[in-house]
């Protein structure tokens, strides 16, 4: 059965609503509730036709480190034909509502919700919405850390709804999650996964880890724990969490919980800044699905 996940439309809350939110941002984590995500915070990108999006997070003193995640909206006949500018970008897309074209190396492909995409740095890739719907889908960035050694990530075109989640030890399946990664292919530098708790399931413990986190509410509603704060989150709000900072959960039901999570992985802690030098990522073969 196919998932149901929320997408922002945009709009405005008339001027008889109070001003009263859930909007949060701390030096720990920051709270965007999804009655945020209004016409007015959208953005607009160099060579993107018919395209907006809402920025969720992006690198910034106190605020994102290693990623920028965004929602893109590309109404019927949009798109780009030249959609990253970072050749060192590694790039993750997750369709929520609507379908896409992608254009991989020559070879197209549609994504339809629960679709998902890797797509190392320098790979040769289009985007378009060739339907009558207008698409949306998440956008994840982050600068890939090259190791000698070992080569780039290949491509990969999957559907969520065509992978079986990974249930968490001694849960009995009441947490889970979807992998789009083999966790053990160590030249991926950050994952992406579905995490899915059933009604009543909990993170039974304080997560504290040096992965930094952006969790976007696909389905459900739950309280979260972050940092020192009890916060209710729902479908369409967006969390972001700063490494180390200590996180946990009960899913509020009646349905499922689920939420789309970024982490950073399988590096070695920086000693040096960014700045200095680093290995360069090989240039990438045509794609392999």
């Amino acid at each position: 059965m196919t998932a149901d996940y929320f997408a922002p439309h945009g709009g405005h809350p008339g001027q008889d609503q109070l001003l009263t939110d859930r909007a949060v941002f701390t030096d720990a984590y920051a709270v965007i509730p999804k009655g945020t995500m209004r016409d007015i915070v959208t953005s607009f990108l160099p060579f993107w036709e018919g395209t907006r999006l809402w920025v969720l997070s992006r690198p910034l003193t106190g605020f994102a480190e290693t990623f920028s995640q965004y929602i893109m909206e590309v109404a019927p006949g949009g798109g780009s034909d030249h959609p990253e500018s970072d050749p060192e970008a590694e790039g993750v897309l997750f369709v929520v509502e609507g379908t896409a074209t992608l254009t991989v190396a020559g070879a197209p492909h549609e994504l339809t919700p629960g679709g998902y995409a890797f797509l190392p740095p320098q790979t040769d890739w289009t985007l378009h919405n060739r339907s009558q719907d207008t698409l949306r889908f998440h956008w994840i960035r982050k600068a890939y850390e090259a190791v000698e050694g070992l080569d780039p990530p290949d491509v990969l075109i999957l559907n969520e709804n065509d992978i079986a989640p990974t249930p968490m030890p001694g849960t009995d399946g009441k947490w889970a999650t979807t992998r789009f990664v083999d966790p053990a292919d160590l030249r991926h530098d950050m994952h992406v996964t579905v995490v899915t708790f059933e009604p009543g399931a909990v993170i039974p413990f304080l997560e504290t880890h040096v992965m930094e986190h952006g969790l976007y509410v696909l389905e459900g509603k739950a309280v979260y724990r972050l940092n020192t704060d009890w916060v209710e989150v729902e479908a369409g709000d967006y969390m972001w969490l700063r490494a180390f900072c200590p996180q946990a959960c009960y899913a509020g039901g009646p349905g499922k919980f689920r939420y789309l999570l970024y982490k950073d992985v399988n590096r070695h802690m920086a000693l040096r800044p960014a700045s200095a030098a680093a290995p360069q990522p090989r240039r990438l073969r045509p794609a392999a699905q």
